[in-house]
């Protein structure tokens, strides 16, 4: 399966060898509902419980180039879903907190968390708009849900020099952006188009 690497990643334009490296450790099957495994590798999103989706491997992949993490971050991960995108950051990062507002998907992601060897992952139950404050700052800030702008409460807990990836947009448009803390206001890092379900009770999909 290590073809899926080149073919829906490298040559799509993700160059960070850590995370070509972290895609291929983490078993993408042990966060995909079992009926579906079979699909696990697909360059797709696909369907979780409550209306929630697991994003496509490629998407994954792009939020955690666009961070730019060098291994020494706390990073939040808004939306666990599945617990996927946190287990890949958990490879590139020191630590990883990830907020989820479902209490089924976020037993069922700290589950598969430890399954694929990641049970140091914390997974919190609670508005991810709101972040956790009492653990900031952070290095990195994953969100996985489109807003027209970036929650306050989030870029309050980015650290300077960190960056926050988010899907800014409304239903019609939405870019997944980074943003950079800087002392000098935010910079941006890149974006493409993407298609994101938008913020809901303050977070959205899970990953």
């Amino acid at each position: 399966m290590a073809d899926w690497i080149d073919r829906q990643l490298r040559r799509r334009g993700i160059s960070d060898e850590r995370v070509l490296a972290a895609m291929r450790r983490v078993p993408r099957e042990r966060f995909v509902p079992p009926t579906q495994r079979a699909h696990a590798h697909d360059d797709t999103a696909l369907s979780l419980a409550h209306g929630q989706t697991i994003s496509q491997p490629y998407v994954v992949a792009l939020t955690c180039e666009l961070l730019a993490l060098d291994g020494s971050e706390r990073v939040l991960d808004v939306g666990t879903g599945s617990g996927y995108a946190a287990a890949v950051l958990a490879e590139l990062a020191a630590s990883v907190v990830t907020i989820e507002r479902i209490p089924e998907l976020a037993r069922g992601a700290s589950s598969a968390l430890r399954d694929a060897g990641h049970p140091e992952v914390e997974v919190i139950v609670g508005d991810g708009s709101l972040g956790v404050p009492a653990q900031a700052p952070f290095g990195g800030i994953a969100v996985a849900a489109a807003s027209p702008r970036v929650p306050p409460a989030l870029w309050a807990q980015l650290a300077t020099g960190g960056r926050i990836v988010l899907p800014l947009g409304d239903e019609h448009e939405q870019r997944l952006v980074a943003l950079e803390r800087t002392a000098g206001g935010p910079r941006y890092h890149g974006s493409t188009t993407v298609r994101f379900v938008p913020l809901v009770s303050g977070e959205g999909p899970g990953r």
